[in-house]
């Protein structure tokens, strides 16, 4: 049989989604759940999102250190911005172009770092749908599995069901009413749960900088046509697929939640509200500074950051500080009255 080029190309990670499948699979039949049902298949696939997110920690550690560079270098940016703000120029574009990477470079940032995590899980959210979408040639014995999903139990995949629908039925391409509800059912969460993570992003864990320019105005739109696009493209996808896609959002929402409470940005209110729980327990709370990046107050905001808008100017001697030794002074020698 022969197997197009997509097929092809993402038959190593079907392989691998397979294998993930039948072993969870097998695992909850070891603990008495039917190996018929749907939610035996549906936890399974529950079960490769964690095994999936738990592999991607060590790149969401370091999204997490992209965006805070990228929040904190959002004045230089501006700067940058600025500076060149209404010049068209070809010299003008290129030594922004060049400023910026200098930027980049010099702070050790990578705007890019902060998408690998979900551009890597596309590749896998695409093995599930061909594993998915195929259940019934393979069960049919038309194609031949790229793991241990043979035809019994692609037969039994495709059979299982919840609510009345089964795991590989899409709203557009099956007639059961079952199956559109529990679709709308589930891109309906797949949205509030994407906006709700993105939104608490932006309420809580960015500072007043990140929140203007264009990075802010990139994250505002993501906040409302994400959802939309799931709203849009999940009448396409398998009821398995939109199992997957919810129950990667519910992780992210959830680590998205220790990272602003344990993690949160430099600048922003959670970092304010941790600094303040630090403080009442004794602790000291230690900030996130970038390399190469310089962290100099502005003389307006060392002004006014006194709550007066002006620097105070004492005439008074600089007082010692605890625990500081003085140092002694030398004293002026007397000088002998003469005798008359």
């Amino acid at each position: 049989m022969e197997r197009s080029f997509w097929e092809t190309l993402l038959w190593p990670l079907e392989w691998f989604v397979e294998w993930v499948l039948v072993a969870f699979h097998r695992g909850f039949e070891l603990i008495g759940m039917p190996g018929d049902s749907g939610w035996t298949w549906a936890f399974s696939i529950a079960g490769l999102v964690v095994v999936i997110r738990t592999l991607l920690i060590p790149l969401f550690v370091r999204q997490i250190q992209s965006s805070r560079r990228m929040q904190l270098i959002q004045p230089e940016m501006q700067k940058i911005q600025k500076k060149y703000k209404g010049r068209t120029d070809p010299e003008s574009r290129q030594a922004m172009s060049q400023e910026t990477m200098d930027l980049y470079k010099r702070t050790g940032t990578n705007p890019l770092s902060s998408c690998m995590p979900i551009l890597l899980q596309m590749p896998i959210f695409f093995a599930l749908f061909s594993v998915l979408n195929n259940l019934g040639r393979v069960a049919s014995g038309q194609r031949i599995s790229a793991g241990p999903l043979g035809q019994q139990l692609a037969a039994q995949a495709e059979q299982s069901d919840i609510f009345g629908a089964n795991l590989s039925a899409t709203f557009l391409y099956s007639g059961s009413l079952s199956a559109k509800i529990v679709t709308v059912v589930l891109i309906i969460l797949m949205s509030v749960t994407t906006f709700t993570t993105q939104h608490q992003l932006m309420r809580k864990n960015m500072p007043a900088s990140a929140l203007e320019g264009p990075f802010a105005q990139q994250q505002k739109i993501m906040l409302y046509v994400l959802p939309l696009v799931f709203a849009i493209s999940g009448v396409n996808f398998p009821i398995g697929v939109l199992i997957y896609w919810f129950v990667t959002n519910l992780w992210s929402m959830g680590q998205q939640f220790y990272v602003i409470n344990r993690m949160p940005a430099p600048g922003s209110p959670a970092e304010r509200a941790l600094e303040e729980r630090r403080r009442r327990r004794g602790k000291e709370h230690k900030k996130f500074s970038v390399p190469g990046l310089s962290h100099e107050q502005p003389a307006e905001e060392a002004a006014g950051s006194s709550g007066t808008g002006a620097t105070a100017v004492s005439d008074e001697p600089p007082r010692r500080v605890s625990g500081q030794r003085e140092q002694p002074r030398r004293q002026q020698p007397k000088r002998k009255k003469r005798k008359r």
